[in-house]
């Protein structure tokens, strides 16, 4: 582990710090009037995190959507989870009948294991309540890929019953889903034995998979006026979306078990950012959930790959100033495991040191004992040059910091002095498949 050395003392100026009086999410708001100016014409305001699944971070993203939705107008939250799965949440928060229950909603409408913590459900009844008597209802979006990034079943099923209603007489070649059966993917759990299911897979069937799915989509992309005639615009652009995603789900797998995986970071992070554009052609204004190292303007690094272009540089590009972006970090507590094995086990979260000296975690937990923002571009040339020494930050990867110029890639920081682990849902997890089930048994939280 390489150590990163600075001034011991080092710590922002008391002008630069905006503290937080709560993140509990129904409290008073007027702690955080300080970002309407902050906020400015910014079309998209991107919230990151060091490490999913930690209950600070769920309540921090609840808190600052309440503002921005009601203070602000902004009417949709995309979060990091699978797309195609995501129009089950949002048909919830939109619906006010008896039909899936929050439990269902949790488990098969946002994957990776985002939507099994009791803060999400919190998140997702405040967004059904508040819609029920809202003028301008939010949505709720899924942006990554989806399929536990490992399977294209759910984006291709998703294909198939459009093409029904839209393409009645067209019979899609059944070896197409054949192929992709062989390899699904229900959990995060599962997916080391689907990429090894996909490794083994004949070369001529991977590449008549390849080729199915292009030629579905290019029959999707040429019927656009035909599709859209016979069921609707938003029908339409749903599924050539869930149809994209497949066919970048595809490279993904491809590159994984090729051991390419710089190009699997760059083709997954240009195909999340091409969906935050898709929806912001529906809203004025949306909230967007990730991790830090999608979020940010400036090249991620993860361990053991070179830089790559990140979602946010994507949306930095094409948005300019109208791209909010509020970066997070993180002083003491639990983190998401990075041991495999561990993880498997249900060790599911690992205590996590006080952050390195010369990091940014470091700077901001000197510089205040509570939860607290900075922003960025309104420092002092002192408070500037305290936030450009610091060099790395922390990934939760484990011990990994990843290089980071925090001026550049950040808006604000919001850090968060001690971070938990979520609280499982036990309605969500009754709903997920039994190797969720069985690796959630032997949980026990911190």
């Amino acid at each position: 582990m390489t150590t990163h050395t600075t001034t011991p003392l080092a710590r922002l100026s008391d002008a630069a710090v905006i503290p937080l009086r709560t993140l509990d999410p129904v409290a008073a708001l007027d702690d955080l009037e300080w970002l309407d100016e902050a906020i400015g014409d910014a079309r998209v305001v991107a919230i990151g995190e060091s490490a999913h699944y930690n209950r600070e971070s769920y309540a921090l993203r609840h808190r600052l959507l309440r503002y921005l939705t009601e203070r602000h107008g902004f009417g949709a939250y995309a979060m990091e989870t699978g797309f195609t799965e995501g129009w089950r949440a949002d048909a919830w928060v939109r619906s006010d009948d008896d039909g899936d229950r929050l439990g269902e909603v949790m488990a098969g409408g946002l994957t990776s294991l985002m939507g099994l913590w009791r803060q999400m459900g919190t998140h997702l009844e405040w967004m059904r309540r508040h819609n029920a008597s809202a003028e301008h209802p939010v949505g709720f979006y899924g942006i990554d890929l989806g399929g536990q990034n490992a399977s294209v079943i759910p984006a291709l099923d998703a294909v198939l019953a459009f093409l029904t209603r839209a393409d009645p007489d067209f019979e899609a070649d059944p070896a197409i889903r054949e192929a992709a059966s062989a390899f699904s993917a229900t959990s995060p759990f599962v997916v080391p034995a689907t990429m090894a299911t996909y490794a083994q897979l004949p070369p001529e069937t991977k590449n008549a998979l390849t080729a199915g799915l292009a030629g579905l989509a290019a029959r999707m992309k040429g019927r656009r006026l035909e599709y859209v005639r016979r069921t609707t615009a938003e029908a339409y652009e749903r599924a050539l979306r869930s149809m994209r995603h497949a066919l970048t789900l595809d490279s993904v797998i491809r590159g994984m078990t090729g051991g390419d995986h710089q190009s699997v970071l760059y083709n997954r992070d240009v195909e999340i950012a091409d969906t935050v554009e898709g929806i912001l052609r529906r809203h004025d204004r949306i909230v967007l959930a990730a991790h830090n190292a999608h979020i940010q303007r400036g090249p991620a690094v993860l361990p053991g790959v070179n830089p790559v272009t990140p979602m946010g540089m994507h949306l930095a590009d094409w948005l300019g100033e109208e791209y909010l972006v509020i970066g997070t970090t993180s002083g003491t507590g639990h983190m998401l495991n990075s041991d495999a094995a561990a993880f498997m086990a249900g060790a599911l979260f690992a205590p996590m040191p006080a952050p390195e000296p010369g990091s940014l975690d470091a700077l901001m937990h000197a510089s205040h004992d509570g939860p607290f923002a900075t922003d960025l571009r309104r420092l002092s040339p002192a408070d500037a040059g305290a936030v450009r020494s610091a060099t790395v930050q922390r990934a939760g990867l484990g011990a990994f910091y990843a290089p980071v110029n925090a001026l550049d890639a950040y808006d604000i920081v919001v850090h968060l002095p001690h971070v938990t682990g979520a609280d499982p849902d036990e309605t969500a997890l009754a709903c997920s498949p039994q190797e969720v089930r069985e690796v959630f048994s032997h949980y026990k939280p911190q």
